[in-house]
């Protein structure tokens, strides 16, 4: 079975033996797109975090065949070594990440949470919906899903809400 996906604006088809292979397999394994990790393996860590036609998804959780001619990008798809992402220069600047494993789905995850927060998307802690601002809480609230071992998490936050007051 082949499929086609838009990967980082570039549509690829895949030859796929088994139907069961989900998106995160298929980046890693088939595509040669490593940036994506496997942590868990069960959606709770996040470190497989991609965006599927702009919002972000655990692609652990789901199938390369359900995604037949969507969008998706990667960490891959989001700066290069040239020209690094706004989030990427933060996160070297902040020192964003310890081992760094769970950093590309950091800046994956934190830059469709940018996307988010600036389309009016509320968090749990949101406290005015008609004045949303982007203060530590609501970005640790909104980063929840991404978990870091090396618990790197004040300064990822300080990276994001750099990012986040000079984009805006």
């Amino acid at each position: 079975m082949d499929i086609t996906l838009t990967i980082n604006g570039e549509r690829r088809t895949l030859p796929l033996e088994d139907p069961r292979v989900t998106l995160l397999d298929a980046l890693r394994q088939h595509l040669d797109l490593p940036g994506t990790k496997k942590g868990c393996d069960h959606g709770q860590c996040g470190a497989c975090t991609v965006m599927l036609n702009g919002r972000r998804i655990n692609a652990c959780l789901t199938l390369a065949v359900m995604h037949q001619g969507d969008e998706i990008t990667t960490i891959e798809g989001l700066g290069t070594p040239e020209a690094l992402s706004p989030l990427q220069a933060a996160f070297i600047r902040h020192d964003g990440f310890q081992c760094g494993y769970c950093t590309p789905g950091q800046i994956v995850s934190a830059t469709a949470m940018l996307a988010e927060f600036r389309e009016g998307w509320p968090s749990n802690v949101s406290n005015d919906l008609s004045a949303p601002r982007l203060d530590d809480e609501e970005i640790r609230e909104r980063m929840s899903g991404n978990l870091c071992r090396c618990s790197c998490y004040p300064n990822i936050v300080d990276a994001i809400r750099e990012t986040a007051e000079s984009v805006a």
